[in-house]
């Protein structure tokens, strides 16, 4: 604890500390070499306060999300684009139409609120499988990876992840929400950690030659409203 601010502390087999304050809490996260001691990186945290604070604050004066409930006139955000429910019941198999403005669910008399956001959710991580995986055919030959997996789901606190061994990348379903050049950034985010596992100089510099405007993608992606949940770290 840093007064009133908790810090999560994990030691790696890494060169570099590095420090994140993650949405939509602002939970601080300090990643730092196993032969770091506790002072150290007490000291790096301490010096770092005021950039710790502000970063909070912007992601407390962030916009949310309601909570869904799943009726009529919702609104719900496909690609970016801000779409209001429509919910029809009817004895034919849930679907999920976008037209005009809406976006229309089908589903089975009777389906509570819980089923509704399954049909949803599932809709969503389609959605991202649809759009990532030409996304990921065009990154690979530029960056000069391969993936050999992609797993989509909903994530509690990161837009994507990967693993750099098995050369897996796994993506929030909450990135069907967002502009596709959101979900770009975050794939060739994902596929520049294959490269370099941390976010290093080294990292940064990949990032600036394959995605010169990545900046402003992660700005755009973090302004935007965001789930209205307590999500845990």
């Amino acid at each position: 604890m840093l007064g009133d601010i908790a810090v999560d502390v994990v030691l790696k087999d890494i060169k570099n500390v590095h420090l994140s304050v993650n949405p939509p809490t602002g939970r601080v996260r300090i990643s730092a070499p196993k032969r770091m001691s506790t002072d150290t990186i007490r000291v790096f945290a301490i010096s770092k306060l005021d950039w710790i604070r502000k970063q909070q604050k912007k992601l407390q004066d962030q916009e949310r999300e309601t909570h869904r409930e799943y009726l009529d006139r919702e609104s719900h955000y496909v690609w970016g684009k801000r779409y209001l429910l429509a919910v029809s019941e009817t004895d034919k198999p849930p679907a999920i139409e976008l037209k005009h403005s809406k976006m229309l669910l089908r589903v089975r008399p009777n389906t509570n609120a819980e089923k509704r956001q399954a049909i949803v959710e599932a809709w969503y991580r389609e959605h991202i499988r649809e759009v990532a995986q030409p996304l990921i055919a065009k990154w690979e030959p530029a960056i000069g990876v391969k993936v050999k997996r992609l797993f989509v789901q909903r994530m509690k606190t990161r837009w994507g992840s990967c693993n750099h061994r098995a050369h897996t990348i796994r993506l929030n379903s909450e990135l069907a929400k967002k502009p596709v050049a959101c979900l770009e950034y975050i794939v060739v985010h994902e596929l520049v950690h294959f490269l370099e596992p941390t976010h290093n100089a080294r990292f940064v510099a990949m990032m600036d030659r394959f995605m010169p405007k990545w900046r402003f993608h992660r700005q755009v992606l973090n302004r935007l409203p965001v789930r209205g949940e307590n999500w845990t770290y």
